[in-house]
């Protein structure tokens, strides 16, 4: 591409500036903000009187899982007033969420006889191609994945269902969400582009249940880290299946697509949900994937933080990515060899289509002439850098790239990663 952005610095990680629009946004927000608790219950009476009814299903700890974030996000957050109104809305939603599940599956038992069937996973961090990947391979109209309006709100209210041939109010929803976002973090498309239909992880299916890594990505909590990183998280991924269970009686499908960065330390919870799956698993220079995704967390940050400290956040994400890395070289051999496969970041940059190929092979998933064209067609609307990029600095997050890949020499010996210097 010869007319994609320039590459750009992000240079007010620690310090954000932000447009008038967004400032002006802010201060409505510090307005509301003495309004949402970060209480278990408010947060639940809340989404009891959006939802409409009162049923959250079986409480196999989610209360205690509730209770456990929302204290760290008090305690340890350093929520800005913005922050607090985001984290309120996001976690009601969240809590309605399970609440229409629950009342759907109470109305339609029959739900829970849906098979879901040898699900395609990918397991691998950010910038280890996994976006890439699942988009392709999500693209191929045989396979079932997860948009990603359809990821904040799985489920519908009966007096929002609309009329045949009259839009979704969801797809609105995540559009004016969408908006925001690109408003206030101009530069995060450089690094995930996010549209309202794109393939999404089902990551955001794990915190209805109030058990997941992704809330990490939005504040440094370490009480919540240690634990969920402490509990057993089988009963989590057994709420999930049962969630897909429900989407895919709500609008079809039958094989899934599957993705997410948590996977790498749950390969025990994962195969004994999901037993005849195959598993794909990702990998890249631990340093790049580290910068990255401590970059990441710091910008988006800016969100719902009072005071961004890039140094604390690349040592939390140090330590996090690590975690994950060394889960992933412990746990491998937890996947079935016949249904699994490692899958280098430069082998699949090279030629993605082929390697593409090689796992619908271990996947026993016919490549068809219409999947091929799919993906070449998501390809051609979606050409790489058409956002322009990032220049990524690890030493604005106190991050020593030699000093990660020792950390990680024994992962990257066992799947022989390439150091990208």
């Amino acid at each position: 591409m010869t007319d994609r952005p320039a590459p750009v610095v992000i240079d007010d990680l620690a310090h954000p500036r932000f447009s008038p629009e967004i400032e002006q946004l802010r201060a409505t927000l510090a307005d509301v903000a003495p309004g949402c608790p970060l209480e278990p219950d408010p947060l639940c009476a809340a989404a009891v009187e959006q939802a409409g009814t009162g049923d959250f299903g079986d409480d196999d700890g989610f209360r205690a899982r509730l209770d456990v974030l929302c204290s760290s996000l008090r305690e340890e957050g350093d929520l800005s007033a913005p922050g607090v109104v985001s984290w309120y809305s996001q976690l009601v939603q969240l809590l309605k969420n399970r609440l229409l599940v629950q009342d759907l599956l109470v109305r339609h038992p029959e739900i829970h006889e849906i098979q879901i069937e040898r699900p395609i996973i990918i397991c691998g961090l950010p910038r280890t191609g996994t976006t890439h990947l699942h988009n392709l391979i999500g693209a191929d109209p045989g396979l079932r994945s997860l948009p990603y309006w359809e990821s904040l709100e799985p489920v519908l209210a009966d007096d929002e269902r609309p009329a045949p041939g009259a839009p979704d109010p969801r797809r609105a929803r995540t559009a004016f969400a969408l908006d925001v976002v690109n408003t206030a973090l101009p530069y995060f498309n450089r690094m995930h582009e996010m549209t309202v239909d794109h393939v999404h992880e089902e990551i955001q299916l794990l915190a209805i249940d109030i058990s997941t890594m992704l809330f990490e990505t939005q504040a440094l909590l370490p009480a919540w880290r240690d634990f969920f990183k402490s509990e057993d998280q089988t009963a989590s991924y057994e709420y999930l299946r049962t969630i897909l269970k429900v989407l895919q009686w709500l609008r079809g499908g039958r094989r899934w697509v599957l993705k997410s960065p948590q996977h790498l330390e749950q390969f025990g919870p994962l195969v004994s949900t999901f037993p005849d799956a195959t598993f794909v698993v990702t990998h890249r220079d631990p340093a790049p994937v580290t910068v990255s995704m401590a970059t990441m967390v710091a910008y988006t940050s800016r969100m719902s933080v009072e005071h961004i400290d890039p140094v604390a956040i690349g040592r939390y994400w140090s330590a996090r990515v690590e975690d994950l890395f060394r889960s992933c070289t412990d746990d491998r051999d937890l996947l079935p060899p016949e249904r699994s496969m490692d899958l280098s970041f430069h082998e699949f940059m090279a030629d993605d289509l082929a390697a593409v190929e090689r796992v619908y092979r271990v996947a026993d998933q016919p490549f068809t002439e219409r999947a091929r064209a799919a993906m070449e067609g998501f390809m051609a609307a979606h050409p790489r850098g058409r956002n322009g990029s990032v220049v990524y600095r690890p030493e604005a997050l106190g991050i020593d790239p030699a000093e990660r890949r020792r950390a990680l020499a024994s992962y990257r010996a066992r799947f022989g990663v390439e150091d990208e210097g």
